[in-house]
């Protein structure tokens, strides 16, 4: 999943690069996508009007109906900006660790990582989807996100020789749910620690993949 994920450097998405370049040198998109990015995540997708957004990027209301064609459209932008954000976070964060164990792991100290940094509001398709009815962009994108979360577990486990990969990644999947709910409300990197434990117990308790044909 989840999710998660949001206004830290880290889970900015990928869009808010372009605020490092002056900024009479960004593009409308750009603006656009940076201001969505700020706001959305943390007031809500449906809360914020693209007046507010407009404002915040200081361009023309015709240049969010050039480039995007709608506020739906600008909202799956801002999601698949943070979908692509997370890809590059989680992936390059488990990168340091040596074994396939390891970074079965590591994806809750990603997790862990992300809550602690000031601003964090929770799981960016989470709360959006909270927001939103079902079909639409909202869904769309979220449903993206959290199959990439399945397959990556899944992935991690199979390395690590479990003989059901795809069940604990189910479980997996639930827990890093769990604790990004628990990270936003209770507002503490705490949960992280936590999930990561019980990650563990799961994962010495799934049976292995026999080593032979």
């Amino acid at each position: 999943m989840a999710s998660t994920s949001t206004p830290s450097a880290t889970v900015r998405s990928t869009v808010t690069t372009a605020a490092t370049r002056t900024p009479d040198r960004l593009s409308a998109r750009d603006r656009l996508l940076t201001a969505a990015d700020e706001l959305f995540y943390d007031e809500g997708v449906h809360t914020v009007g693209i007046d507010r957004i407009i404002e915040r990027a200081g361009v023309a209301k015709a240049s969010l109906y050039n480039t995007f064609g709608s506020k739906d459209e600008l909202i799956r932008a801002y999601l698949e900006g943070r979908y692509r954000a997370r890809q590059e976070r989680v992936t390059g964060f488990i990168a340091r660790y040596d074994t396939p164990r390891e970074r079965l792991l590591g994806v809750f100290d990603a997790l862990g990582s992300v809550a602690a940094e000031p601003g964090f509001r929770g799981c960016a398709f989470m709360n959006a989807s909270a927001e939103s009815l079902p079909g639409g962009p909202v869904e769309e994108v979220s449903d993206e996100s959290r199959a990439w979360t399945r397959r990556l577990f899944t992935e991690l486990a199979a390395a690590a020789g479990v003989a059901d990969p795809a069940g604990l990644a189910e479980q997996f999947v639930l827990l890093y749910d769990g604790a990004t709910v628990g990270a936003r409300m209770d507002r503490t990197a705490a949960t992280g620690v936590a999930a990561r434990a019980i990650a563990e117990t799961l994962l010495d308790a799934a049976p292995k993949a026999s080593s032979h044909p």
